[in-house]
């Protein structure tokens, strides 16, 4: 299948550089697979899709500050990294930029007490960094948040809370698994209390989320690798399911059909990488309902909810959204597919 089968036209405008003032103020289209119809709604709208029995699965992994900037040592050339994920307690896969700056055995110093040194170079501007000291305390002290290069601008205080769910914990993601960000804690409360059991799992989101995708073909693309881990309770809790599974946002979606995949079915505990890359035709195994942003044309993202819905279906739904003017990517609208 052609990764130009995925395209589709939309105004700069519609672009949301911003979060809604109130975390459920955004629009919900929904779309049922069954009927083909297209309904406009409010997120609040949500809690009245469920009923007693069903799951709705989240991912609570954290974003943290994973952008710092830095000093080269020797020129003084003003240098970005993106912590990626660790690879050892100090070892970290890293993207550079420039890159071209960023050599083997080179030091960015980063404060008066934090440095970092080039150990390894790898394609694409990955560099593999040894840290004066932890990173993540680094980050905590120095970095910034990663917002998506399409918001154009530097994060500003009101991020630090609004790019993040209100039910993050696990820190590990350099972006935020958006589906996610409209829930207030009281529409959980609210979903919760018709009967329906809320599971968190955990996916750390990387940096391919903002990868894009320069094959031709979809087949060809490889997507970044991501840590998921499902434990021992929400393995159980999962595993003894009644109703319906609702999932919150591709990363959630990833992370699930990666534990069918490499539990053989058994879906067992487990931890561990997936560059799991569902893209027309796959069939899910374990996803009823999807909750989902809109996606940047021809992305990894677009690709995973055409399988689920339909390429045809989901580009029709999104001609419509652009129509009715939603906002569209990580601040902008939501979409629920049944």
């Amino acid at each position: 299948m052609r990764v130009s089968d995925f395209d589709y036209e939309l105004p700069d405008r519609l672009i949301a550089r911003y979060p809604a003032r109130r975390r459920t103020d955004s629009r919900l289209l929904v779309f049922d697979r069954s009927t083909s119809a297209i309904v406009h709604s409010r997120f609040p709208d949500l809690e009245g899709f469920f009923r007693a029995g069903d799951t709705l699965v989240v991912n609570d992994s954290r974003v943290f500050k994973a952008r710092l900037r830095g000093i080269k040592a020797g020129s003084g050339g003003q240098v970005e990294l993106l912590c990626l994920n660790p690879i050892e307690a100090r070892v970290w896969r890293v993207l550079c930029k420039p890159s071209r700056r960023i050599r083997r055995g080179c030091t960015v110093a980063l404060d008066d007490l934090s440095e970092a040194r080039v150990v390894e170079e790898r394609q694409g501007g990955i560099r593999i960094v040894e840290f004066s000291r932890g990173p993540f305390d680094i980050c905590n002290r120095l970095g910034e948040l990663p917002l998506p290069p399409y918001l154009k601008r530097r994060p500003e205080s009101s991020d630090i809370r609004r790019y993040q769910t209100v039910y993050s914990k696990e820190i590990g993601s350099v972006a935020a698994p958006t589906a996610g960000l409209h829930f207030s804690r009281g529409l959980l409360q609210r979903i919760g209390s018709l009967g329906v059991e809320i599971v968190e799992i955990t996916l750390h989101v990387g940096w391919g989320t903002f990868k894009p995708v320069t094959a031709n073909e979809a087949q060809n693309h490889r997507v970044e690798s991501e840590w998921y881990s499902i434990g021992d309770r929400p393995a159980d809790q999962l595993r003894h399911r009644h109703g319906r599974l609702f999932a919150i946002g591709t990363t959630t979606t990833r992370a699930l059909e990666s534990w069918w995949r490499d539990t053989s079915g058994r879906l067992e505990p487990t931890s561990g990488h997936t560059d799991l890359f569902i893209y027309p035709p796959y069939r899910f195994n374990l996803v009823d309902k999807l909750v989902t942003n809109f996606h940047l044309p021809k992305s990894s993202l677009l690709m995973l909810v055409s399988a689920f819905a339909g390429r045809e279906e989901i580009l029709k739904c999104y001609r419509e959204a652009v129509r009715q003017e939603y906002r569209f990517y990580s601040y902008g609208d939501a979409m629920l597919i049944l």
